[in-house]
Parts: structure tokens; C-alpha cells; sequence
């Protein structure tokens, strides 16, 4: 059986701030006016996509990892390493947290800490997103977190749509009311809540905090990353590499007419984010839209993308 690009059905989840522009977007079938979030390529249990069509469609992309390892070029771990996502941010977020993998595995069961980041898809004139904070030490940013001075201990940094921001775990961090966003991350769920805008639920409930393990994590004082992209020309295409980081690397793929590539990672990930085209391999060919996700699995080669589009591909990466 020959290799086919793995394309897979997203899984949506409802959010407090969630909206309708993944539908008005990508042209999803959204649950409801509150879809915040696209679990485009997943194999976590809280939301597993699955193989739209090809041999193995109907696998989830977690059955598809313990049975076929080969295609994912039997990557020393012990799950699915990544989770793809796009967020449809209509109100704030909450300002948050992650920890890094060995605190998660201690205090939450084995989960995989949360490394992710972002791409800025769209957002509103005059957008800006929360990216680390103001405290020089562990006291000063507990006593200010009791304190309730949000915009003293707060940065907010302003965004443009095509921005990239890397998102260490550690990093306080949230997005804001008018933004779209793919997120690629580890393959975990695990998040501390510091901060939510005293908003209730359908119930009246506050929605937790957990503000000693975001303490215990967060880092102080606040590190910026130096991230410069890097762009190459490459014929019927820019490539521009964001990040080849401890987990993951990110690249946006802008095609215009014929792009030949060569997928040589244990696996890649792509997301269709703007316009058409298609993908060709040995004489098959396999069409591309805008809302499409798949993944190349390992030893695919050589394959030319033609047409006017927009990817983001991703990769896993071997880790600390």
C-alpha cells in the first residue's frame, strides 16, 4: 500500500469566549456561537480527530499512532507528541500558564507539560494579546496576583495578522478579544488559571484559579525569546521557518503556482489556512482547500504543491 496524506476531521469545543468565525472562516459545522476552539490534528483524549478518508478512514489519529507507528517514523514517544489547533478568541481569554513536562508528570498524572505557539491568522485593528508580565520575583508576583493589579503586573503587547509569538511553558500568557489564531503545542491540556475577568458561567460560577501551581511555575523574571524568522525563496513559493524549538518547528509555506518539496521529518503537519490548490505525488493527486488539515507521514519524499494557498507545517521534535 502505497503512502497517502492523512487528512483528518477536526473536533470543535465550546468556550466561554468562543464565537462564530471558525464557521464563517473555514466553513465548519461549529456546535454552537461559543466554538472557541478547532482540535484540527489531535490524538489527546479530551479530543481525538479522525482519518477522514483514504485506508484508514474512521481510525482516530490515537488508534492510528499505536497500530502504524511507521508512519509517524516510530518517534521515541510514548503519544501522539503534538496537538494543532485554531482558536477563535471573540472575548479575552484567561490569562494563564503551563507548566514544563517534569511538573506536569509530577502533579498531573503524567500529563505532558505545554510548550505551544502561536500564528497570528487575524484579528481586529489595534489587537493586542498578553505575553508575560512585570514581576522581578516569586513574592512580588504572588503579592500582586492577590492584590488584583492585572494591569500593573500585565504585558500587553500590540499584534498584526502574519505576527509569530513562541510560548514557552512558564510563560504567562493570554489572547484577546478579536483574534484568530493556530496554535501548535505539545499534546497536553494542562492549565493553571490566574486571572479571569471575575466572568461567571451559564450557572453563575466563577470559573477556578489556580493560582499556587501557576506560582510554582511561571517564570520570574518574565524572558523574552528571541525568535527570527527565516525566510527562503524556493521556486512557486516562500517558505518562512519561525521556530525549530525544544518540541516542535513551525514553518508558513506561501505558494504560488508550483511548490516541489520533500517531507525527510518523522511526519508533518499541515494546515490549509488561505486559498486552493493541490498536491501532487506520483501521479496521485490530492486536493487542497482552505479548513483542510493532514499529516505526511514518514519516508512520503518528494511532492509538488500547485495553486495559490497558505500552510503552516509543524514537525515534532525530539525534546529536552
Amino acid at each position: 500500500m502505497d503512502l497517502e496524506p492523512i487528512f483528518l476531521t477536526p473536533v470543535f469545543q465550546e468556550r466561554i469566549w468562543g464565537g462564530t468565525k471558525l464557521a464563517e472562516r473555514f466553513g465548519y459545522d461549529i456546535p454552537s456561537s461559543q466554538t472557541g476552539e478547532c482540535w484540527a490534528v489531535s490524538a489527546h483524549p479530551h479530543g481525538q480527530t479522525v482519518v477522514a478518508r483514504g485506508p484508514f478512514a474512521g481510525m482516530t489519529l490515537g488508534q492510528l499512532w499505536e497500530e502504524r507507528r511507521d508512519l509517524f517514523g516510530h518517534f521515541p514517544s510514548d503519544r501522539f507528541p503534538l496537538l494543532t489547533k485554531i482558536l477563535d478568541a471573540n472575548a479575552d481569554l484567561s490569562v494563564q500558564v503551563h507548566p514544563d513536562d517534569e511538573y506536569a508528570k509530577t502533579h498531573e498524572g503524567g500529563e505532558l507539560g505545554k510548550t505551544e505557539c502561536w500564528y497570528i491568522i487575524d484579528c481586529k485593528p489595534g489587537a493586542k494579546l498578553i505575553y508575560g508580565h512585570y514581576a522581578e520575583t516569586k513574592g512580588e508576583l504572588r503579592a500582586m496576583m492577590e492584590a488584583g493589579e492585572w494591569d500593573r503586573l500585565l504585558r500587553k503587547v500590540p499584534i498584526r495578522p502574519g505576527d509569530f509569538f513562541y510560548v514557552p511553558s512558564g510563560t504567562i500568557h493570554a489572547l484577546c478579544e478579536g483574534t484568530l489564531v493556530l496554535e501548535t503545542q505539545q499534546s497536553s491540556d494542562t492549565t493553571y488559571r490566574v486571572y479571569d475577568y471575575d466572568r461567571v458561567d451559564s450557572q453563575g460560577r466563577r470559573r477556578e484559579l489556580h493560582l499556587d501551581k501557576a506560582i510554582d511555575v511561571t517564570t520570574v523574571p518574565h524572558r523574552d525569546i528571541d525568535i527570527r524568522p527565516h525566510v527562503a525563496e524556493f521556486p512557486g513559493a516562500t517558505v518562512t521557518t519561525f521556530v525549530e524549538g525544544d518540541y516542535f518547528g513551525v514553518q508558513k509555506w506561501d505558494v504560488r503556482g508550483a511548490f516541489e518539496s520533500e517531507q525527510a521529518k518523522p511526519f508533518l503537519i499541515v494546515s490549509i489556512l488561505e486559498g486552493e490548490g493541490e498536491l501532487v505525488r506520483k501521479g496521485q493527486t490530492y486536493l487542497l482547500r482552505r479548513g483542510d488539515h493532514f499529516i505526511l507521514p514518514h519516508q512520503f519524499g518528494r511532492f509538488t504543491i500547485r495553486g495559490s494557498l497558505q500552510a503552516i507545517a509543524s514537525w515534532p521534535r525530539k525534546g529536552k
